[in-house]
Order: C-alpha cells, then structure tokens, then sequence
C-alpha cells in the first residue's frame, strides 16, 4: 500500500525531461517503490524538512529533494521540487537551502488561498 503520493513541480519535471529516457525511468521507479517501501537508499532525509529521492544508475548520483505535505488530512504528499546530478560525495547545501526556500514559498502561497490574501 501507498504512504504518499508524489508531486512534481515545474523543475522537477524540466529536470526529469532533460534526461535519458532510460534514467528518467529508473528514477520514476525508485520514487515509486519509495512509495510503498522505506528505504533510506531510495528517500532519506536531509536536513530540517527537507528529504531527497535517491538513483544511482550508471556510477551517477541523481537527487530529487523534496518535503511532506501533510496539512491534507485525507492524503500524505510529499513535494518534489527540483533535481540535480550529484558530482560529489556530499549533498551541495546550496541545493538544500533552494529546496528549504521553495519549501517555504509553497506553505506561505497554500495560506494565502487558504486565508484569502488578508495580512
């Protein structure tokens, strides 16, 4: 059974089209398994809120950061909202803070709808 459902933002899919068929569905494939399977190989956490989906395919390190959405009571989401490949051992901490800022941004959009835009 499903623990979330994932949702790609617009970088993330920028990323994933940019890249091989053949990656972009082993990625596809180990988010999805990620969905049902706790595996800190597949999708770990990073730092704060922030989390990243795992590949490695062809000596290549590809990451998908991402953070739970859990303000919908009915359905666990976890957003997705940009990919790199990585070129060293360490995740860059420039990646996790642009993930933490649109982290921030989604929340503070979802209650400006949820609110109307009052201040």
């Amino acid at each position: 059974m499903k623990k979330f459902e994932v949702i790609f933002l617009t970088d993330v899919r920028d990323f994933l089209l940019e890249l091989d068929e053949k990656i972009r569905d082993k990625i596809i494939f180990n988010i999805d398994k990620a969905k049902i399977k706790n595996d800190n190989e597949l999708f770990k956490k990073l730092k704060g809120e922030i989390w990243e989906f795992r590949t490695l395919f062809n000596k290549a390190h590809f990451r998908i950061f991402a953070f739970w959405e859990k303000e919908n009571k009915q359905e666990t989401l976890v957003i997705a909202t940009h990919g790199i490949i990585k070129k060293t051992g360490k995740t860059p901490e420039k990646e996790i803070d642009k993930a933490e800022q649109i982290r921030l941004k989604y929340f503070e959009l979802k209650n400006i709808r949820k609110n109307g835009n009052k201040k």
